[in-house]
């Protein structure tokens, strides 16, 4: 924790603080993260907490838009509780590099070696947490809960991919082959991985071709196919139709990679899913309230 938070005195609402004018329960919480203007969270979170009586107010905090970069992550860590935020969620590219700046991580965080949503306690101490590798399996559990999967390629080795690989391994993938434009990195999410499920699970290091071409399906956990960054993870000739194409990008609903997969008859799976169930796991944490994840479903799809 940045030294000087603990010297303002200010109460974080914490989801459990009234609003002035009568017993209206309120709660403030964030995303920051870098080109996050299409995000849903906002009204996704407050439709929710409308709908339990409480009062939701979720602001996004662009990195893009504020000319800020992750060097500024404490300052805006310790901003946020001074304005009495009870907590926020964390995207692209902050996921590890939140890390050092917290003061404690739930199992989930620590394992995986990312963090999507930070809660404020009393005091301003901050405790990190993982809520992406459940929504991930929530929402392949749904969508693709009967597709083979005894060789997966997982493209990308950041926050959102070491989320995506410990979910695919804990639901059941036989050997995953993990792929990052940035080898080291990759190399390492295999160590990680390998130490959790065993070293007959993980390799890394191999071509998208090489990698692909024994696999059931593949999953882009990069960013390749954001409306900031628009484009392809991989060549689309390495796509055939009996490989089922998974991506957690959920704006744009349908990524250049999702539209050439469906168009070559791969069976597919959109990123709204993950995005609605870690934003359940993260509602939980922020209010201490059970969501509605089927109205939580609904409401996105409306958005």
């Amino acid at each position: 924790m940045p030294k000087d938070r603990a010297e303002t005195p200010v109460v974080p609402l914490g989801g459990r603080s009234s609003c002035p004018s009568g017993g209206e329960r309120s709660v403030l919480l964030g995303l920051i993260g870098a080109g996050i203007q299409g995000s849903r969270m906002p009204p996704l979170h407050q439709f929710e907490a409308a709908a339990h009586g409480l009062h939701c107010v979720y602001t996004r905090i662009d990195l893009a838009v504020l000319g800020l970069t992750e060097a500024d992550l404490s300052d805006l860590l310790t901003a946020a509780w001074r304005f009495g935020f009870a907590g926020l969620n964390i995207t692209h590219p902050c996921k590890q590099a939140v890390i050092p700046l917290l003061d404690a991580l739930s199992p989930d965080a620590r394992t995986i070696g990312a963090v999507n949503t930070v809660l404020f306690e009393p005091g301003g101490r901050t405790i990190g947490h993982n809520t992406d590798a459940w929504g991930f399996a929530e929402s392949f559990r749904r969508e693709l809960g009967d597709v083979p999967r005894e060789r997966v390629a997982l493209l990308g080795a950041g926050g959102a991919g070491a989320a995506v690989g410990h979910a695919l391994l804990e639901i059941g993938v036989g050997r995953l082959d993990v792929i990052d434009t940035d080898r080291s990195r990759a190399e390492g999410l295999e160590s990680q991985l390998c130490r959790r499920f065993g070293a007959d699970r993980v390799s890394a290091g191999a071509s998208p071709e090489a990698a692909l071409a024994g696999a059931d399906g593949i999953v882009n956990a990069t960013p390749v196919g954001m409306e900031k960054y628009p484009g392809m993870p991989l060549p689309a000739e390495l796509l055939r139709a009996n490989l089922w194409v998974a991506d957690i990008i959920y704006f744009p609903l349908e990524t250049a990679l999702l539209r050439m997969a469906r168009a070559g008859g791969c069976r597919t799976m959109g990123g709204s899913g993950m995005a609605v169930f870690q934003a359940v796991a993260a509602f939980r944490l922020f209010t201490g309230i059970e969501p509605d994840a089927e109205r939580m479903l609904r409401h996105f799809a409306s958005l």
